[in-house]
């Protein structure tokens, strides 16, 4: 997921403990050797799994070279920015310094979910941001409260993220749409969803879907079932794990802190996932866990399970 601005009703930066921030270097001086070994019948993937850079922002914001030195060194192959603009710009050069791909960010929400309240980049700004940068894939990611809670809403949204996916694909990229859980619940007394919406609604020819299969999980729904129902609409999947016992939760304000799990320790079956997501002509995986208290060790338990894992029958 991109980052979310402060009308958010809980400020997430805050949930990371100051130590996580101040032990960089420390993390930094472990051995590395073994983090990115595989298994000879590895998952799909490894060979250019990407990490949501989202999952590290205070390591980000503290020392980013390290940081993306710390990514690599654990196994990632490529980074998905938080955001498009003038500072992605140059932290996808530095990524790519470290030999890390940058294939994917995500745009300023609001310049498509509420653009009369958008300060940042609108929409032909972001695009040709991201043909500076040198994306092939734009991602829009979230709706704030005010802007999703009726059903015409919601259509509204659609029809301008077809508008800014046919610009994008003017450009040589391709749009996606990121869930979280919101879009899940009910809208219009229980007669439709928001993602209901977005699947009739989104021009398959110009809109794609990234599907979280956390935020999909935690909505109350399948992530395999609803992966082989947009089968071919799919271009990328955000890994992370749920909490065994976690409830469902359609207000992402929320979700209690350590529902967010590391690859292999929830209820999720991600080696399935990623199995699936091969067969249906998914493009690109990025682990992402949007709360921990050590970011960088949880990057590298997600790689270390997932190189291990075997491949699903």
């Amino acid at each position: 997921m991109n980052r979310i601005e402060n009308d958010y009703s809980f400020s997430r930066r805050q949930w990371l403990t100051a130590a996580a921030a101040t032990g960089l270097a420390a993390w930094l001086a472990r051995p590395v050797h073994g983090w990115a070994a595989q298994s000879a019948a590895g998952l799909p993937y490894l060979n250019r799994l990407g990490l949501q850079l989202y999952t590290v922002r205070d390591q980000m914001a503290e020392d980013p070279r390290a940081t993306l030195r710390a990514i690599a060194a654990a196994g990632y192959k490529q980074v998905e920015l938080m955001s498009i603009d003038e500072e992605a710009l140059q932290l996808a050069a530095m990524a790519r310094e470290e030999g890390l791909r940058v294939h994917s960010g995500f745009l300023n929400w609001r310049c498509i979910a509420s653009p009369e309240n958008n300060s940042g980049l609108n929409v032909e700004q972001s695009i040709e941001m991201a043909e500076r940068i040198g994306l092939r894939h734009v991602v829009f990611g979230y709706i704030d409260k005010g802007s999703r809670d009726t059903a015409d809403k919601i259509k509204a949204i659609a029809d301008r993220s077809n508008q800014a996916a046919a610009k994008t694909r003017d450009a040589g990229m391709r749009m996606a749409y990121h869930n979280h859980s919101f879009e899940f619940g009910d809208l219009d007394g229980g007669k439709t969803n928001a993602y209901d919406i977005f699947i009739e609604r989104f021009d398959p020819q110009l809109m794609d879907f990234e599907l979280d299969v956390f935020w999909v999980k935690i909505g109350g729904h399948d992530p395999i079932a609803l992966m082989k129902k947009l089968a071919g609409r799919i271009t990328m999947v955000h890994l992370k794990d749920l909490k065994d016992g976690t409830a469902t939760i359609h207000d992402e304000g929320n979700v209690p802190k350590d529902a967010f799990q590391e690859c292999g320790d929830g209820t999720i079956d991600i080696p399935a996932v990623m199995q699936l997501a091969k067969e249906i002509g998914v493009l690109e995986c990025h682990v992402e866990q949007d709360q921990s208290p050590a970011p960088l060790e949880s990057i590298a338990e997600s790689y270390r399970f997932l190189a291990n894992a075997s491949v699903v029958d």
